[in-house]
Order: C-alpha cells, then sequence, then structure tokens
C-alpha cells in the first residue's frame, strides 16, 4: 500500500515536467539562419539606405501631418456650418 501511494505522488510530477530541451531544438531547427540578419524582423525592406530613408520619411511625415489636417477639417467644418 506504501509503495502505491509513494508512485501516486510521483506521477503528477513527472507527468507534468515539461521538457524544455526538446522545445528549444525544435525552435532552433525552424529558421536559425534567418532570425539572426538585421533587419529580417521589420515590415519593410531594409536592405536598401534609400528606401529605407523614403519610408521612414513618409511614416514620420504622415504621423505628424495627421493632427494638422485635422484641426483643418474642424475649422472648415465650423466655418461652413
Amino acid at each position: 500500500m506504501s509503495s502505491l501511494r509513494s508512485a501516486l505522488t510521483l506521477a503528477p510530477k513527472v507527468a507534468g515536467r515539461r521538457q524544455f530541451s526538446l522545445s528549444s531544438r525544435k525552435r532552433l531547427q525552424d529558421n536559425w539562419d534567418q532570425e539572426a540578419l538585421p533587419g529580417s524582423n521589420v515590415p519593410f525592406n531594409a536592405n536598401s539606405k534609400w528606401g529605407l530613408a523614403t519610408t521612414l520619411i513618409l511614416y514620420v511625415s504622415s504621423a505628424v501631418a495627421v493632427p494638422f489636417f485635422a484641426m483643418r477639417w474642424q475649422l472648415l467644418k465650423k466655418r461652413a456650418g
């Protein structure tokens, strides 16, 4: 009876144990040669210097310009109504 009780107390510990070595090994086999390259995790092409500069200038200028266009829209709407 005591051997059965000790086996039952060990069962959840052994069954619930996670094997991290298998998951990390599987993760390394996926695209390990592409993951470490600079610019591989951005949604645009970072290889072209001028293309990257143009993309970033358009992105930042649009983010800065949106509040000004919204203010202009509201002022024109107020003047018309």
